[in-house]
């Protein structure tokens, strides 16, 4: 068990926020230079605290936390937050929620003519995952990739955010940057862009090679993503350069991060953030805390009103403490907030973060959206795309998944139904599938992917509506099943990156 003492928890959360607020400040003036800098302070005079969508986002979340619950957090849920609240249509953003309001599922949306997948908008936005679930990177970097799908599907912008936010989470117990960067790896796949960049920073480090020389050696490790800068690899990369050359200074670790150009406010943003959890409000540097104060300056979320969730990081600091004990219950997370000092054992710790997330990241495939019900959930994963055109064909596969993950509970006989509209027909419009469960001879509780495939005549609106209806005999609950297939020829640059 890991108890965390309720002061220190507190004060490394207020100064979490302080830090971020700092460095996306400092940060944002430069934003998208493609030069090395040479930047040693604020360039402004006047005290101010700029906005930041870093921030501006996590504010949302903040709402959806308090409005739906910890429970029920999910993509979905996260998506209609962006639809009802967030204002910036520009990269990922602007084409998740295009692609959203045309019917697509928030994961799908992330992945579909989406050449921004593989950029930054994602792990900028993790620390509320990381102080709701403090020493808890498991459950950090999960509702990080949850989050991340809605506008970066499958892409190393979502890779990204999961490594970020159990960093960040990690923090609050582990003071050696070495081990936060080694354990924050167990939990993203091992050949992922994200993974190469952090080691190759922390090789350039060890070899003694200059920060402005390692900056260069990571752009060019990247330049084949997207448009050569504000992609998540190489700015991640840079926020290591940071924590690694500042050598455990707050201002040497930002300088340095920001100095290597690209999207600096949010490197800078992230450095601030990962050294406020790491040494608390008595680590932040006295003159830059004064030159931004408290107040937190919104510019992605009003709508159009004034409203905003909360005005200061203080205020924020105080609704996630509250926030976090149901958090680290909901998830059953071997974490205590309690009123004496932080005490955990950190070898036993250790030797447990990081295991099952292979299975995490082998069910998150392009294209895929999963919708949970009572008992099960089910998964739909369209084979070329969520793109059916007049005349053609289109396939989907669905595999479903038993929720009731006990020992003796009963296998379930599913019956599905094909709902379809004017103009599409299937192969198969009525089926029955068996749904096991977990017993003493097994530990087997999903389906095999099941093929559906459509055809639709010459008469095709701009999008049609497939529903799976998913029932079990001697059970209220129904299941239906939203598929959104769009009639549109996209052309699209490959943004696989690696």
């Amino acid at each position: 068990m890991i108890f965390l003492g309720k002061k220190e928890f507190r004060d490394k959360v207020h100064a979490c926020w302080l830090g971020k607020s700092i460095g996306g400040t400092m940060g944002a003036p430069y934003e998208g230079t493609h030069e090395y800098l040479s930047l040693a302070g604020f360039s402004s005079d006047a005290p101010e605290s700029l906005p930041n969508d870093d921030l501006d986002l996590q504010l949302i979340w903040l709402q959806a936390l308090e409005f739906s619950g910890v429970k029920n957090i999910t993509a979905q849920t996260l998506g209609e937050y962006w639809l009802a609240f967030i204002t910036p249509f520009w990269s990922e953003y602007g084409i998740a929620k295009s692609n959203m309001r045309k019917g697509l599922p928030p994961s799908v949306a992330g992945d579909y003519a989406n050449v921004w997948k593989h950029s930054n908008g994602a792990w900028i936005r993790t620390e509320i995952w990381a102080t709701l679930a403090p020493a808890a990177p498991a459950v950090a970097a999960k509702y990080a990739a949850e989050d991340a799908k809605v506008d970066h599907g499958t892409g190393e912008g979502t890779i990204a955010a999961a490594f970020v936010a159990a960093l960040e989470s990690a923090a609050f117990v582990l003071q050696d940057v070495r081990e936060l960067l080694h354990l924050a790896l167990g939990y993203i796949p091992e050949d992922s862009r994200v993974a190469k960049t952090v080691l190759l920073a922390e090789s350039c480090f060890d070899s003694g090679v200059a920060l402005r020389e390692a900056r260069d050696k990571l752009i060019a490790e990247n330049a084949d993503i997207g448009d050569g800068w504000f992609q998540a690899p190489t700015n991640v990369g840079f926020v290591v350069l940071g924590l690694l050359y500042g050598e455990g200074d707050f201002k040497k670790s930002m300088l340095a991060a920001i100095n290597c150009g690209d999207d600096t406010d949010c490197t800078g943003a992230t450095i601030g953030a990962v050294m406020g959890i790491l040494g608390g409000m008595r680590s932040l540097p006295k003159d830059w805390r004064a030159h931004v104060g408290d107040t937190i300056v919104t510019g992605s979320i009003n709508m159009g009103v004034s409203w905003i969730p909360v005005t200061s990081c203080k205020q924020l600091s105080e609704r996630i403490f509250r926030l976090a004990p149901a958090m680290l219950a909901e998830n059953n997370a071997n974490v205590s907030i309690h009123s004496g000092k932080t005490k955990f054992d950190a070898e036993g710790w250790k030797e447990r973060s990081g295991t099952n997330f292979a299975d995490m990241w082998k069910r998150m495939q392009p294209y895929t959206f999963c919708m949970p019900f009572a008992f099960f959930t089910a998964q739909v994963r369209y084979c070329e795309g969520p793109v059916l055109l007049p005349n053609g064909t289109a396939c989907i596969m669905l595999k479903l998944y038993n929720n009731v993950k006990a020992y003796g509970n009963q296998p379930y006989d599913l019956q599905v139904r094909v709902l379809l509209p004017k103009g599409v027909t299937a192969d198969r419009t009525a089926f029955c599938v068996h749904l096991p469960h977990w017993s003493s001879l097994t530990t087997e509780y999903e389906t095999g992917e099941i093929p559906i495939r459509f055809s639709a005549d010459e008469t095709l609106p701009a999008s049609v509506r497939v529903v799976l209806e998913i029932s079990a005999e001697g059970h209220y609950t129904v299941g239906y099943v939203p598929v959104v297939f769009l009639n549109e020829i996209v052309m699209q640059e490959n943004s696989d990156g690696a």
